[in-house]
C-alpha cells in the first residue's frame, strides 16, 4: 500500500518532517504501508537487514533472549519513532508489535540513497536515533532503582511523555502497550508486584485506570516525584 502523507497522523514529528512538500512527496513513492497485529514481528535477530521503517500508530518492542531463552525487552519505539539497523548487514534484535500498529517500510537501499540526496533528512534520522538511544537508556536506568514503585511510576511517566503531542508535558491520557508480564520482566519484579503497586498508585490518586490497559495521570507532578526513587 502507497504511503498517505497528507493525512499522517506524525507528519510533524516524524523525520520526514524536515522535508519541503515536494521532497516528501518524492520520499513516499519510494516506501508503502504495512499494517502489523499485536504480536507480529517486523523484524527478527539474524534476518538479513535489507529495510526500516517509521512508526506511524501503535507501539514496538525491541528485544532479545539471554542465554536461558528469557526475552528482555530493550527498548520502545512510539509513534514517529524508527525501526530498523540501517548501517548493518544482519538484524541483531527481534522488533515485534505491542499493539495493532502502522509503519512506513522503506527499503534500506532506497532509504541510504534518499540521505544521500537529502541531508536535512540524514540530520533529522541521526537526533531521532540519539532521542530514541536516550529514552532506551532511561528505560533501563529504570531497574536500577531501589523501590520497585519509583521504576513503575517511572515507566509510566515515560510512556505518557511518549504519548503526548508535546515535548514539554506528559499525555494526560494514553493506553499502557505493554502487559502486565511485559512490565514486569522489564522492571525486574512479579507481575503479581506490579498488580499491588499499580493498585497502590491508583488508591493514592496518582494515577486512574480505564478499561483494560487506559491510564489518566491523575497528579502528574507526584508521579514525577515518585520516579525519582
Amino acid at each position: 500500500m502507497t504511503l498517505a502523507c497528507d493525512t499522517c497522523s506524525v507528519r510533524d514529528r516524524a523525520a520526514c518532517s524536515v522535508l519541503a512538500e515536494a521532497d516528501r512527496a518524492e520520499l513516499s513513492r519510494i516506501g508503502t504501508t504495512r499494517r502489523l497485529e499485536r504480536g507480529e514481528s517486523l523484524f527478527f535477530a539474524g534476518d538479513s537487514s535489507d529495510s526500516c521503517a517509521t512508526l506511524v500508530r501503535g507501539a514496538l518492542k525491541v528485544s532479545s533472549l539471554d542465554a536461558e531463552g528469557t526475552e528482555r525487552i530493550l527498548a520502545l519505539v512510539h509513534p514517529a519513532g524508527f525501526a530498523g539497523e540501517l548501517f548493518q548487514p544482519f538484524t541483531h534484535h527481534d522488533v515485534t508489535a505491542l499493539t495493532d500498529s502502522e509503519l512506513c517500510v522503506f527499503g534500506r537501499k532506497d532509504l541510504e540513497a534518499a540521505l544521500e540526496r537529502y541531508p536535512e533528512l540524514a540530520r533529522a534520522l541521526l537526533r531521532r536515533s540519539q532521542e530514541d538511544l536516550f529514552a532506551a537508556r532511561d528505560l533501563l536506568a529504570l531497574t536500577g532503582k531501589r523501590e520497585v514503585r519509583a521504576r513503575l511510576a517511572g515507566l509510566i511517566l515515560a510512556m505518557a511523555r511518549a504519548a503526548s503531542d508535546s515535548p514539554c508535558h506528559p499525555a494526560e491520557r494514553f493506553e499502557l502497550p505493554l502487559s502486565r508480564g511485559e512490565i514486569a520482566a522489564m522492571l525486574g519484579t512479579t507481575i503479581e508486584t506490579i498488580s499491588r503497586r499499580m493498585t497502590e498508585l491508583e488508591r493514592d490518586e496518582v494515577i486512574r485506570r480505564t478499561g483494560t490497559r487506559g491510564i489518566e495521570l491523575a497528579d502528574p507532578a507526584r508521579l514525577a516525584d515518585l520516579a525519582q526513587g
